[in-house]
């Protein structure tokens, strides 16, 4: 598990559709409020995982710690 590695939610962008809860196994995110992604335990992330960052169909999820050349897939940007 890692202190140097877990998301970031843009919350301007995200449209609280869950999809990251659902797919965390590792408690990261509040299950209690399975829509809006609330992180609770960052520390439970494994490093590395992109898991919920390519599943967010708004691209809301960034990592603190990347240092990869990965990018949100579904990312909007600005025009």
């Amino acid at each position: 598990m890692s202190k140097k590695w877990y998301p970031v939610i843009d919350t301007e962008t995200c449209d609280d559709c869950g999809k990251c809860v659902e797919k965390c196994s590792h408690d990261v995110f509040d299950k209690n409020s399975p829509k809006k992604p609330v992180i609770i335990f960052s520390d439970e992330c494994i490093e590395n995982c992109h898991g919920c960052g390519n599943l967010c169909p708004s691209g809301s999820i960034s990592y603190f710690g990347e240092n990869t050349s990965w990018t949100p897939p579904n990312k909007k940007v600005a025009i």
